[in-house]
Formats: C-alpha cells, structure tokens, sequence
C-alpha cells in the first residue's frame, strides 16, 4: 500500500516512534532484570561457598551472614518436603539447585556435610524512575502529534476551499493571521484568487460591453445594406453583417459557459424532448425536408435543458451544413443519441475539431468548441465514426 496523505505520513512516523520506544522501554525492564538475575545467581554461588567454608572451619551455619544476605532458611518440614518434591520433579534435586517455588526463590545446597533449604528474599526493585521517564516522554509524544495534527487541520479547510474554487466558484476567503507556511500558501492562493476574480469581472464586463457597442452598428449595417441597388454587394454585405452578429451570439455563448456564470438546472427530461426543443432553435420552415428523426428507444437523461438543446442543435447544425444531400438522420437508441449525416469523413482526429476557432468553411470554428464545453459540464462525450459514406456524431 502506498502512503501518499500527508497526515497518513504523520500518523505512520508517530506510530513506528511510538512502537521503537515501546520496545526500548520492555527491552531496558529486561535487560534490567537480567543484570539482577545475574548478580543474584554471583551472589547465591558466593555465598554457597561461603557456607560451606565456615562449616568446615566452625561446624555450624552462619545464620547471622544469612540474615545480611536476607535469606532465610525453610525449617517448616511440611514445606520442606514440598520443596523436595518439586525440584525431584523437575529432576533438580542436585548438590546446588536454584529454581522458582511459589513465586519465591529456593536454593538447595544437598553437600556432604549438610543440607540447606534457603529463601532469597531479595527482590528487583519496581522501575519507578524508568516509568515516570519514559511515560513523560510517551505523553510528550502523543502531545507533539496532536499539536502538530491540529497545526494541519487549515490544511483541510484550504483543500476544500480549492475544490469549491475549482467548481467555478469564486466567492471565497483563504485568508489567515497566522505565520505558519500554510498560513503562507492559503494567504497567496487567496491573492490569486481575488486577482483572478477581478481578472474574469473585467473580462465580461469588456465582453458584454464590445457585444452591446457592435449590436447598434450591425443593426444599422444590415439597414443600410438593404438600400443597396447592386444585389451582388447586397448579399455580400448581408454575409458579412450576419457573420459579425454570428460572431458576437458565439462569443456570448462562450463567455457564459467557459465563465461558469451560470447555474445548471439538472432535471430529467426525455431525449426526444430535448431533440425536439434543439430543432425548434434552428428556427427553419419545415424541418422534416432536412431532418429525420428515427426514435427506436427513448429515454431520459439528467441535464440542463437550455444547455443540453444548445448542443444538440450545434450538432444538428453543422451536419445538416456539411451534408452533401443537406439532410440528416437523428436517431435515439440504446441510451445514445446519433447524429448521422451524408459525406466526407473528417480530415483531422475529432479532438483537433473542439479547439476554439478551428479552421471552417462554413463557420467560425466555435461550434464544436461549445459542445464539447457543455458535454464536460453534463459528464458526458461526444464520439465520432463513419460508415464509408456517412459520419456518427454520437453524445454518450
């Protein structure tokens, strides 16, 4: 599994930290315990010997060298036999034997001149001042995670605010008082935030402005065109004029949808509805002459209606203009929508046709730019194939 999160990071080198010193505190008990196993068993053997010696020297125990070493002989012989048995059962019962009985230390020492059943009292002291160590470094642990783990929690609060912005909108606030390098980064995606604000307020306000300025004197073009007596340049100036308020309704259409300044109005509607609703755009007489509409399966889809009819009649548009036999097919199957026209099949790779301004003929180069804008909003595509003699636009 990769760790990308930073706050899984965080986690997993507070964890490994916290697990190493877990270990070293265990392993420091008991290797504590072992250096006091092994100065206990020095001292048994050396006192063996020592008891040993003094009875040779002065045929008695030395019971007041016992109670220095705090051992303590077993006399009750109820116990003793216990004792017996036991280390006869673990097969100790030997010259010198030292095991644990009850949770007390026996030593047996069975020689030629006497045999002694002893109790070491002594015990390891309980670790206190390695406790109070290692959980005031333990608590300081957990306390720099979580201060560290709270100095993140903005971080969260900007990645939100980064989506939000990512989904067009621009009325947010990343601003912090704080010094940190977060603080540093929510306070210049902020800046750039405002500047892109005001950078888009500026670009529509010029936009709507040149659109409102051109309407007049395009107006007034066509009118003038109209008193023309030479019907050649009649028709070309009404070319141009069209063309021009042909350009500025794109650049409308542009700017509302690559500007996010809208809201979608998702709602489910039948697909021969919407066909129907992006005919009626076209505003032609008789319809029927240059569209077919074949309905073998309708159904619904969730989407804008106002946006969604202004693709589907872009689509209808360019095929019925670049149909040899200006007619086309709309056909509604299986949850797909197919646009299908007669003629050449496209010279360049579809991807190439939604840039903006694509080289055209017969337009400005906008058309395709604005359905593959209006599919991205709705999640949708738009797929292309042809047949040998008739090109597939089809909206999954």
């Amino acid at each position: 599994m990769i760790i990308t999160s930073l706050r899984s990071k965080i986690r997993v080198v507070f964890s490994v930290t916290f697990i190493l010193l877990s270990i070293l505190f265990i392993s420091s008990i008991k290797y504590d315990r072992t250096i006091f196993e092994e100065h206990t068993e020095v001292q048994e053997r050396a006192m063996s010997h020592y008891l040993y010696s003094y009875y040779l020297k002065h045929g008695k125990i030395d019971e007041s060298y016992l109670e220095a070493q705090n051992i303590s002989l077993v006399t009750d012989k109820g116990t003793v036999v216990k004792i017996e048995r036991f280390f006869k059962e673990k097969d100790k019962f030997k010259r010198y034997a030292v095991d644990t009985y009850r949770l007390k230390r026996i030593i047996i020492i069975n020689n030629d001149q006497f045999k002694l059943i002893l109790e070491n009292k002594n015990k390891a002291k309980f670790p206190y001042k390695r406790i109070i160590v290692f959980s005031i470094v333990f608590l300081l642990i957990i306390l720099l995670y979580l201060w560290i783990m709270k100095s993140l929690r903005p971080l969260a609060d900007l990645k939100g605010k980064i989506q939000t912005f990512s989904e067009g909108n621009l009325d947010i606030d990343c601003k912090s008082d704080k010094e940190d390098e977060i603080a540093e980064v929510a306070n210049e995606f902020d800046h750039a935030v405002s500047t892109i604000r005001e950078l888009l307020h500026s670009r529509q306000l010029f936009l709507r402005a040149i659109m409102h300025e051109l309407k007049t004197p395009i107006a007034k073009g066509r009118l003038v065109s109209e008193m023309l007596d030479d019907e050649k340049n009649k028709t070309r100036m009404h070319s141009i004029f069209e063309r021009l308020n042909l350009l500025i309704d794109e650049f409308a259409k542009i700017e509302k949808i690559t500007s996010k300044n809208f809201e979608l109005n998702i709602n489910p509607y039948k697909m021969s509805d919407l066909v129907e609703g992006s005919v009626d755009m076209l505003m032609i007489e008789n319809p029927q002459r240059l569209i077919t509409t074949d309905i073998r399966q309708d159904y619904s889809v969730d989407v804008d209606f106002e946006l969604f009819t202004l693709t589907v009649k872009n689509l209808i548009d360019n095929a019925i203009k670049y149909s040899t036999d200006k007619h086309i097919t709309v056909m509604i199957d299986n949850n797909k929508l197919h646009i299908i026209n007669r003629g050449n099949a496209l010279q360049e790779p579809l991807e190439n046709y939604f840039k903006p301004f694509h080289t055209s003929k017969k337009g400005l180069g906008l058309g395709l730019y604005i359905v593959k804008s209006i599919l991205d909003i709705h999640q949708m595509k738009l797929e292309y194939g042809h047949n040998g003699k008739e090109n597939i636009f089809t909206i999954v």
